[in-house]
């Protein structure tokens, strides 16, 4: 998994397909020095190139000035040097306001977020889900729900204090609203306005920003709850290999392997929120504040120092970023987490609703069946009971962690 994320993050950063092929040894003698048609194609096919030949050419100030002065009946004579140092980003630029965004005058990276973002994004983001969901209803219609096999005996359990059942339920309940809202703004233009025409998906639009930067802070909230309060139960176990061996007794009826609190199934769910979460709340907070918290021109570093990125084999990753190409990298990112994220948390509500008789009631009520708990969760049952004592016969919860 580490690996695979590195080079999806890597991937991400260049945002086209890189190929080994490199021009620095081009001959541009016939050229004067020019860039040459090979070097045109190249960049067309989306291949890396040594562009340092125009990168440093931005000549001098006082070149600079002297051009200025020779003017013609359009105006100004054209400065490419001027134009070259605009473009990579090494001109003299001084303004009164608007701090370093206001001293980019020309930052084409725009083009490449915006071909990945309305490309790949896009479609591999939506065939996610729609496949996630083809998925659950096959196995839906192949396994059937999931039903207690004993007999109810109509004691209960209480599974979940009402303190973690507010922090699960304001988590999920902003995630909710936070996948809604950023679909909206990834596939509005394409789907809605297509649908509603332009006034209707700008009021929409425009609502689903405040929501999403908003209700963001309550993700973060109930994500930091969910950590400090389940954390300890997670942590992996000898017990979860068994489980993992059974399929987690999803696939037949009567096998149920031991668990304790958290099976495996739920642990690997619980540090997927965790982990991605994390990163989304990370570079959501970055879109926020592009200039108080940019993250991958560190990023880029820490991989470049570390060897990581030639390792991999993308050379060198750029360490000095405009704030415009942050933001970039950071909607980027964080919408390829958020995909994930989205993915593995309908798996989730499958299993807790209509997939699994009685998952429901744990996080609803906080109380399940003790023949639920006995099947599911027996390691914890037996905890539970050998630190409180049984449950009485008269139907009343045994009281849980």
């Amino acid at each position: 998994m580490p690996r695979l994320l590195l080079s999806l993050l890597l991937s991400l950063m260049l945002c086209l397909p890189v190929s080994a092929q490199e021009m620095s040894g081009a001959d541009r003698a016939a050229t004067g020095g020019a860039q040459t048609l090979e070097d045109i194609l190249a960049r067309q096919r989306g291949e890396k190139i040594d562009d340092s030949f125009r990168r440093e050419a931005t000549g001098n100030a006082d070149s600079a000035a002297g051009i200025a002065a020779q003017l013609g009946t359009l105006g100004g004579a054209s400065d490419p040097e001027l134009w070259r140092a605009l473009r990579y980003g090494t001109a003299d630029i001084t303004v009164s306001s608007g701090g370093d965004a206001a001293r980019v005058l020309m930052q084409d990276g725009g083009m490449k977020w915006l071909a990945f973002r309305d490309g790949p994004l896009s479609v591999k983001g939506a065939g996610l889900l729609g496949g996630t969901l083809v998925f659950l209803l096959l196995f839906y219609m192949m396994r059937g729900k999931i039903r207690i096999d004993g007999e109810k005996t109509g004691r209960t359990v209480t599974r979940f204090k009402a303190i973690e059942r507010f922090g699960h339920w304001l988590m999920a309940g902003s995630f909710i609203l936070l996948g809604l809202t950023g679909l909206v703004s990834l596939f509005g233009r394409k789907v809605l306005i297509p649908a509603f025409g332009h006034e209707a998906f700008s009021t929409l639009a425009i609502a689903s920003k405040w929501i999403h930067n908003n209700v963001s802070w309550a993700f973060m909230l109930g994500l930091a709850m969910v950590f400090v309060m389940w954390v300890i139960h997670n942590l992996p176990s000898r017990t979860d290999l068994k489980w993992l061996a059974q399929g987690g007794g999803i696939l037949s009826d009567g096998k149920h392997p031991p668990a304790k609190k958290f099976n495996a199934g739920q642990k690997m769910i619980f540090w997927s929120v965790i982990l991605f979460g994390t990163s989304i709340s990370l570079t959501g907070l970055s879109l926020l504040f592009p200039f108080e918290m940019p993250m991958f021109a560190k990023t880029f570093a820490i991989l470049n120092d570390t060897g990581l990125a030639g390792l991999a084999g993308y050379g060198e990753l750029p360490t000095q970023l405009a704030p415009h190409e942050e933001m970039q990298y950071a909607q980027l990112w964080h919408a390829i987490m958020a995909f994930v994220l989205m993915a593995i948390i309908l798996a989730h509500i499958y299993i807790g609703s209509v997939g699994m008789e009685g998952a429901y009631d744990a996080m609803g009520n906080g109380e399940v069946d003790e023949q639920w708990a006995r099947e599911h969760h027996s390691l914890w049952l037996e905890e539970v009971q050998n630190r409180e004592g049984a449950a009485p016969a008269d139907g009343k919860a045994t009281p849980a962690e």
